[in-house]
């Protein structure tokens, strides 16, 4: 027992640091906003894409269920144009 005793120093404690401060209601808030935003900003990425290919993917699929496509209807649209400018210039 008395050999534990001669065995050197002793390595210093760790420093117990103290607590952090508690957050008021402010910056819990502001903490709150900052996540929100943030996941808003994901969910972004992700969601607009995602529309916009379902968009175009439903007017293709309006476009083939009615049998037609989308140079069709332009060129049909723009006869129509010319046929009213024409009336109007009467």
């Amino acid at each position: 027992m008395s050999g534990d005793l001669n065995e050197g120093p002793l390595a210093p404690a760790a420093t117990v640091t103290p607590p952090s401060p508690k957050l008021t209601g402010r910056e819990k808030r502001r903490q709150r906003r900052r996540r929100r935003k943030i996941g808003e900003e994901i969910l972004g990425w992700i969601l607009v894409p995602v529309i916009l290919f379902a968009c175009y993917w439903s007017v293709n699929a309006g476009f083939a269920f009615f049998g037609t496509t989308p140079s069709a209807v332009f060129d049909q649209l723009k006869q129509v144009k010319t046929a009213l400018e024409k009336r109007e210039s009467r």
